[in-house]
């Protein structure tokens, strides 16, 4: 987790400095400082600073990854990653019906967003208990 740790701290370098030449050179060319740019740069940095800090108070929390070890191997890494279904329809529809929600917003018809919040809870309830076969009855 300090890969990614050291990743975020760079984005919050990058957008606090960003932040602080923007707020210079539109001060410059207009006299003011144009508060939305400064403001949305600012809050990345900020942002970033949290999930920097999460992922460093993480990693002192659990043992060494190989990503972690400047010694490590490629082999140091193998072993079970986890189930991925192999023929799952579910993510199709869930993408489907996610898209379905952005046109209903970006035009404005309640009517369809309310449907495609329906279709994105089937299709969520759908993958989550895909491989779901209920309680056991021995």
């Amino acid at each position: 987790m300090k890969v990614e740790a050291r990743i975020f701290d760079l984005v919050m370098a990058f957008s606090f400095l960003m932040a602080v030449v923007y707020g210079y050179w539109t001060w410059a060319d207009t006299g003011f400082v144009e508060p939305t740019g400064t403001v949305a740069l600012a809050l990345t940095g900020g942002l970033a600073l949290i999930v920097g800090t999460y992922f460093r108070f993480v990693a002192r929390r659990i043992e060494v990854r190989p990503e972690d070890n400047a010694d490590a191997e490629v082999s140091d890494g193998a072993g079970e990653l986890g189930f991925f279904s192999p023929g799952s329809y579910w993510p199709i529809g869930l993408a489907a019906a996610a898209a379905t929600a952005g046109l209903a917003l970006a035009f404005w018809h309640i009517w369809l967003l309310v449907i495609a919040v329906v279709l994105v809870l089937i299709a969520v309830g759908g993958l989550v208990f895909e491989y779901h076969t209920g309680p056991s009855h021995d």
